[in-house]
C-alpha cells in the first residue's frame, strides 16, 4: 500500500494550530495596549515571551518523543485540557509593578495571561510531524513544516485584514477558543490515526532509523543558519521604519515573508528553492549595498528591494537548512535547535542591538552574516573558462578585492548623499567584482562590506563618533546643524521631530508643525485670553520642546514624554534651547501619555495638547473612546483638547468626528497649508483638531467656523469631515483599515 495514510488530517491539524498561534499574538497585543501603553520596550518583552514559549514548546515536544505514541497522546491531550482553564483569552489580574519592576512585570503578565495555552499549541507542529512519521508508509515528514508556516502566515495576515476590522476583542477571544476546541479534536484524531505507531520515527529503512545523533558542529551550523534570517527579519523592519519609509503595518510584511520562505524551502518545490539559492548571492550583493545607508533612501522602491532581499536570502538559507536536515528520528531535536536559533537572532536584533549600537548596525552585520552562511554557487566560472590553476585564480581574486577597495575609497571621497555620477560608476565596478568572486567566500564577503562602505556607509560610521546621534528603544535620533539655512534639526530616522533657528533673534520662534498659523499655535496664543493668566496646559509629546515658547508667565505647563532620551535632548541647551529659554521649570512626566494622564487629578488642565501623531505610526490606544475619556477627565469642564493628526497614510478626521458626535462635543480642524512657495522653509503643513464640551468655548477659540473651501485661509477653522457608518474606536474595537489612504502608500516620503 503506497498511499500516505491520512496526510490531510496531519496537514489540517498543523495548519489550524499554526493559524491560532499567529492569531493570538496580535490579539493579546491589542488587549494589553491600554494597560501597558505603547512603549517599544513592552513589545520587545512580548516578543521575547513568545519566542521563549515557542522554544519551550519545541523542547517539550522533543522530550515527549521518548515515549510511545499512546503515552505521548495521553500526556499532550491532558495538557491541552489543563491549559483550557486559561480560556477564553483575557488579561490576567495581577498586582501593579513597583518602581523599577516593569521589565519583570511585563513578561510575568503575558505569561500569566496566555503562557500555558501558547506553550501547548506551539508544541503541536513538531509533535504532529513526529506522529505522522510513526507510520512506516508516511514518508518524509519535513514538508509538513511548510504547512505549519503557511498556517502561521494566514493567521498573521488575516488578523489586521479580517478579524480586527470585523470583530470586537470579546468576540475574537471566543472565536479563538472555538478554534482551540477544534484543534484538540484534530490532535485527538491524529493520535487515534497513529495509536499503534512506533515511538521512534522512521521512513521504513533500518539504516536511516539508526542514524547517529548529529554532531555538535552540525547542530551549531543549524543554530546559526536559523538565527540569521530571524535577526534579519527584525533588522529589516527596524531599518525600513528608521531610515527608509515609515509605512503603516510595515512589520507585517517582513514577518510574513519570513514565514513564506519556510513554506517554499520545506515544501516539495525543490527546483524553486534552487532558483532562490542561485540568485541569493547576487541579490544580497546588490541590495545589501544599501544596508549601511542612513539617509537618502526613502523611496518605496528601496523598501521593496529590502523586502525582496529578505525573502530571497531567507528562502535560500532555509532551503540550505532543509538540505542539512537529519533523519526523522532526530526531527524534534532539529526543530528545537531551529527555534533556539530564532530566539538567538531575535535577542540580538530586538534587545541587544538597541543597547549596544547608536544606529541600526545590526542590519549590515546580519547582512554580512548571511553572506558568510549562504551557499555560493559560482555565477561566472571564469577561472574554469580560462583554465587557471587554483593558485593563480586566488591571486587574481586578491587583486580584484584590492581593486574593489580602491573603488570604495573613490566612492567615499565623492559621496554627496546620492548614488550618481562617478560614484555610481565606481559602485557598479565593485558590484561587477563581487559577481566575479562569488565562488570565493572570503572575497565575496569583503567586497560586500566594501560596497556597503562606499554607498553612504562611511558617513554612517563617522556619525557614530560625533555624539550627535543617540539610540533608544524608541528609535534613532540625530541632531544636525545646517549652517547655510541657519537651522538645527532633530530627526527620528526619516521623520523630522524638531527644528530650531540658530539665529539668536529668531531661536524662540515656533517651527515645523507648530507655527503661529497652525491649530496649536492659534490655540496656545489665545490660552491666556480664554483661561486667564494662570492657565494650566498639558503637552503630550516633547520633541525638541518647540511648543515651550508659547508659554506665558504665570501659566502652569506640564510635558508628557515617553522617551527619556528625548527629554535629555530637549533639555540640553547645546542642542535645543526652547525649554531652557521658555519653560526650564516646567515638569516633564516620563511614561506612556495615556497611563500618566490617568494619574492626574480631575479637572486639572485648561488646554491639553496630544502631539503623538507626527510620525506615521499611530499610537492607536491614544484615540479610543476610553482614551478620550481619560483626557476629558483631566480637562476642566470648558477645557480644550487639541490633537495633532498630520499623517501621510491615515486620514484620522472620521475617528475624531465620530468621537465628538458620540460625546455631544463640538469639534473643528485647522488645516494649515504651511508657508507659501516663496516663504521660509522651517514651517510645515499640519492638521490640528480641537474638541470642546461646550460650543461657546469653541466659538471663542475659532471665531466661528469657515466653509471647507476656505480652509487654507489664515486662522480658518472648519468642521471635521465625517464618514457615514464609521464605527467609534474603543479599546475593544478599532481598525485602521477604514482610514488608511491607500494611494499614499506608493508615494515618496516627505522630507
Amino acid at each position: 500500500m503506497t498511499a500516505l495514510p491520512r496526510r490531510w488530517l496531519f496537514v489540517l491539524t498543523i495548519l489550524v494550530g499554526s493559524f491560532l498561534l499567529f492569531q493570538v499574538q496580535p490579539m493579546v497585543a491589542r488587549m494589553v495596549l491600554p494597560k501597558l501603553g505603547g512603549a517599544p520596550a513592552v513589545w520587545n518583552s512580548a516578543m521575547l515571551v513568545y519566542q521563549a514559549l515557542l522554544l519551550a514548546g519545541y523542547a517539550y515536544a522533543h522530550w515527549l518523543g521518548r515515549f510511545t505514541v499512546q503515552r505521548q497522546a495521553m500526556i499532550h491531550i491532558a495538557l491541552f485540557l489543563a491549559a483550557a482553564l486559561w480560556l477564553p483569552i483575557g488579561i490576567a489580574q495581577i498586582a501593579a509593578p513597583g518602581p523599577g519592576q516593569e521589565a519583570l512585570w511585563v513578561p510575568l503578565l503575558l505569561l500569566a495571561s496566555i503562557g500555558p495555552v501558547f506553550f501547548v499549541v506551539s508544541a503541536q507542529s513538531p509533535l504532529m510531524q513526529r506522529w505522522f512519521a510513526a507510520d512506516t508508509r508516511a514518508g518524509d515528514p519535513y514538508y509538513l513544516y511548510a504547512a505549519s508556516n503557511l498556517g502561521s502566515f494566514a493567521g498573521l495576515i488575516s488578523y489586521p485584514a479580517l478579524v480586527e476590522p470585523n470583530l470586537p476583542l470579546a468576540a475574537q477571544s471566543w472565536g479563538w477558543t472555538a478554534g482551540y476546541a477544534l484543534l484538540v479534536l484534530l490532535v485527538a484524531a491524529s493520535a487515534a490515526a497513529r495509536w499503534h505507531g512506533r515511538a521512534v520515527d522512521t521512513t521504513g529503512e533500518a539504516a536511516v532509523a539508526d542514524e547517529p545523533r548529529p554532531s555538535w558542529r552540525r547542530q551549531l551550523h543549524w543554530l546559526l543558519i536559523a538565527a540569521v534570517p530571524s535577526g534579519l527579519m527584525l533588522s529589516t523592519t527596524t531599518h525600513l521604519t528608521t531610515d527608509i519609509v515609515a509605512m503603516p503595518l510595515l512589520w507585517v510584511l517582513p514577518l510574513g515573508l519570513y514565514l513564506l520562505s519556510f513554506v517554499i524551502a520545506f515544501s516539495t518545490m525543490s527546483r524553486l528553492t534552487e532558483v532562490f539559492v542561485f540568485i541569493a548571492p547576487t541579490v544580497l550583493l546588490t541590495v545589501g549595498a544599501l544596508a549601511l545607508l542612513s539617509s537618502g533612501g526613502g523611496s518605496l522602491m528601496v523598501a521593496l528591494a529590502s523586502l525582496a532581499m529578505l525573502f530571497v536570502v531567507a528562502t535560500a538559507l532555509h532551503g540550505y537548512l532543509y538540505h542539512l536536515r537529519p533523519a526523522p528520528q532526530h526531527l524534534t531535536l532539529f526543530y528545537l535547535i531551529m527555534s533556539a536559533g530564532g530566539v538567538l537572532g531575535g535577542l540580538f536584533a530586538a534587545l541587544l542591538a538597541p543597547l549596544v549600537f547608536d544606529w541600526v548596525y545590526e542590519h549590515p552585520l546580519l547582512t554580512l552574516a548571511a553572506a558568510v552562511l549562504l551557499p555560493l554557487p559560482t555565477l561566472l566560472p571564469w577561472d574554469k573558462w580560462l583554465k587557471l590553476p587554483a593558485t593563480t585564480a586566488r591571486l587574481v581574486v586578491g587583486l580584484l578585492v584590492v581593486g574593489a577597495a580602491f573603488a570604495s575609497w573613490r566612492m567615499v571621497s565623492g559621496w554627496s548623499g546620492r548614488l550618481d555620477g562617478d560614484v555610481a560608476i565606481w559602485g557598479f565596478a565593485i558590484l561587477a567584482i563581487g559577481l566575479l568572486v562569488i565562488g570565493w567566500r572570503w572575497a565575496y564577503v569583503a567586497v560586500l562590506a566594501l560596497l556597503m562602505i562606499g554607498v553612504g556607509g562611511w558617513n554612517t560610521v563617522q556619525d557614530s563618533f560625533t555624539g550627535d546621534r543617540v539610540r533608544s528603544y524608541f528609535g534613532v535620533y540625530t541632531v544636525t546643524d545646517y549652517p547655510a539655512q541657519g537651522q538645527r534639526r532633530l530627526a527620528h530616522g526619516t521623520t523630522l521631530h524638531g527644528l530650531q533657528r540658530t539665529d539668536p533673534a529668531h531661536r524662540r520662534e515656533a517651527t515645523t508643525y507648530y507655527g503661529p498659523k497652525s491649530g496649536v499655535g492659534l490655540a496656545l496664543e489665545r490660552t491666556e485670553a480664554l483661561a486667564g493668566p494662570n492657565a494650566a496646559v498639558g503637552i503630550v509629546g516633547l520633541g525638541a520642546g518647540t511648543l515651550g515658547c508659547y508659554r506665558r508667565p504665570g501659566q502652569r505647563w506640564t510635558f508628557f514624554e515617553i522617551d527619556p532620551v528625548m527629554v535629555d535632548i530637549a533639555r540640553d541647551p547645546a542642542k535645543f534651547t526652547f525649554l531652557s529659554d521658555c519653560a526650564a521649570d516646567a515638569p516633564i512626566v516620563i511614561g506612556d501619555a495615556r497611563l500618566k494622564i490617568a494619574d492626574q487629578p480631575p479637572g486639572r488642565f485648561d488646554v491639553l495638547v496630544i502631539d503623538a501623531f507626527s510620525s506615521d505610526a499611530i499610537p492607536l490606544h491614544l484615540l479610543t473612546k476610553e482614551a478620550i475619556g481619560i483626557y476629558a477627565r483631566a480637562l476642566k469642564p470648558d477645557g480644550i483638547l487639541l490633537i495633532h493628526i498630520s499623517n501621510r497614510f491615515f486620514g484620522l478626521e472620521p475617528v475624531l468626528a465620530e468621537e465628538a458626535r458620540a460625546r455631544g462635543w463640538t469639534a473643528a480642524i485647522r488645516l494649515d497649508p504651511g508657508p507659501p512657495e516663496d516663504g521660509i522653509d522651517d514651517l510645515t503643513a499640519s492638521n490640528w483638531v480641537a474638541l470642546t464640551a461646550t460650543p461657546q468655548r469653541m466659538a471663542q477659540l475659532t471665531g466661528g467656523l469657515r466653509p471647507r473651501e476656505k480652509a487654507d485661509e489664515d486662522n480658518a477653522w472648519v468642521a471635521l469631515r465625517s464618514t457615514a457608518g464609521f464605527e467609534r474606536w474603543t479599546d475593544d474595537y478599532a481598525s485602521t483599515l477604514p482610514v488608511l489612504m491607500w494611494g499614499s502608500l506608493i508615494g515618496k516620503r516627505a522630507e
